[in-house]
């Protein structure tokens, strides 16, 4: 399994970010509570759940950012 690319969430709707964000936060958290009670999981699931986190959000920050500047040109 690789790590997931930036240009694979760049096609998304900013509604689907953020339910992908929701989702992954609630995958993020699941995985942290199996950790802290020792059942079974893969390791590195943590590490790229981590990054799709980060890359949605940057994702959304700079979509939020452009719809920002657009609107104080427009003014």
């Amino acid at each position: 399994m690789s790590l997931p690319q930036f240009t694979d969430i760049i096609s998304l709707s900013n509604t689907e970010i953020s339910e992908a964000i929701i989702e992954t936060e609630t995958a993020l958290f699941n995985l942290r509570f199996k950790k802290a009670t020792r059942q079974n999981f893969k390791s590195h699931e943590i590490k790229s759940t981590k990054r799709r986190l980060a890359q949605l959000k940057t994702l959304l920050t700079l979509r939020l950012e452009s719809l920002d500047s657009k609107d104080e040109t427009n003014k």
